[in-house]
């Protein structure tokens, strides 16, 4: 029995090597594929979700106490600087005016009367002093009902758009009560965030203005550009990202405060190196290729990605653009070993990309 084991044994140890030593020849005589970097100009484009502001958006608030006596413009009305849009109830003011006026103009002719008799020496300087108070504070007076007067009315403080009304005609306000809002959009405020790594980036350099577009809802781009100008003061810490104030000009007026969209950002890369995704592979955080040499052997190079393509990365250093790298069996290399290997174009592994990414 000892021996029909050993046997046994024997015979699957041999039928053991006699399976693998096919696979294992056929890995060292495979033909690897090669390829070398691509060079081409690329634009890398980036959305982010994005609000629209008007540059100067306000709510309209009642001055006094009082019922709304008239409306003089409509909702949706783009309305000039100093148009008069609201009326309150002015009869207790126009009053109050009106005996301003009087006791101001009987204060000042009490005033020149006492200053012709005090030019004569008939009264003393002091009775003109007096008289010459009782003008100032009734100018005052007066001064204090003009004000009065001109809170019953509002005028708009710039041009812009009308929003609906909250209250009606006839309605009683109090003093601070919401009437409207006005925006004045010919100038837009428009707000997106951005990553931390990516505000990183741009921080870089500061000499740098930010160009970008603005997708509106319809998936149309807007035809005005707008410039980065404002960065937020603090990151939300819950989400790692900061907001950026892009300025655009709006003079047809098509957008509004409020609206929607994606910002829409354009980074060029003039003759970009570029290489397939598949090609690389990533040790502790940092990415590497293997570069096989004129004598067919393996060598681990790392690189640095500028950026990441659909299946593609632009390499901001670590590959000449004659280095050839491998595309295909990264798992069944080794550095330093040998391999046999076949050059494809590398605007044909391009082509191919979409259909062949890994």
């Amino acid at each position: 029995m000892p021996r029909l084991l050993s046997l046994a044994g024997a015979l699957a140890a041999v039928c053991s090597l006699a399976c693998q030593h096919p696979h294992e020849h056929h890995e060292e005589a495979g033909v690897f594929a090669v390829t070398t970097p691509l060079r081409q100009d690329v634009e890398l484009t980036r959305e982010y979700v994005a609000q629209v502001h008007a540059i100067q958006h306000i709510e309209v608030r009642a001055q006094e106490r009082g019922y709304l006596t008239g409306i003089f413009v409509d909702e949706g009305q783009l309305i000039e600087e100093g148009t008069k849009m609201f009326q309150i109830m002015p009869l207790i003011y126009r009053a109050d005016l009106h005996r301003a006026e009087a006791e101001a103009e009987a204060a000042s002719i009490e005033y020149k009367n006492t200053k012709m008799l005090a030019d004569k020496d008939i009264v003393s300087s002091a009775e003109l002093a007096l008289a010459g108070a009782k003008l100032s504070r009734a100018k005052a007076e007066l001064e204090l009902a003009q004000t009065h007067m001109r809170l019953t009315e509002i005028r708009a403080p710039f041009t812009g758009l009308m929003d609906r009304f909250v209250v009606r005609l006839g309605s009683l306000v109090e003093e601070g009560d919401l009437l409207t809002t006005l925006s004045d959009n010919r100038m837009l405020w428009i707000y997106f965030n951005v990553p931390e790594a990516e505000y990183l980036d741009y921080k870089a350099d500061p000499e740098q203005k930010m160009v970008v577009k603005f997708k509106m809802a319809n998936n149309k781009m807007f035809d005005q550009e707008g410039r980065v100008e404002t960065i937020e003061a603090d990151f939300d810490n819950t989400t790692g990202n900061i907001a950026f104030r892009a300025t655009f000009p709006n003079p047809a007026g098509l957008l509004r405060h409020g609206e929607t969209g994606n910002i829409v950002v354009t980074t060029k890369y003039p003759n970009a190196q570029m290489i397939p995704q598949k090609a690389t592979f990533e040790i502790l955080d940092r990415r590497f290729v293997f570069v096989v040499g004129d004598d067919g052997i393996v060598k681990q190079r790392p690189i640095v990605v500028a950026a990441e393509l659909p299946h593609a990365f632009i390499v901001e250093s670590g590959l000449e653009d004659t280095d050839h790298i491998l595309l295909e069996g990264l798992r069944k290399v080794q550095d330093g070993k040998h391999v046999d290997v076949k050059l494809a174009e590398p605007a044909e592994v391009f082509s191919q990309l979409k259909y062949h990414a890994e």
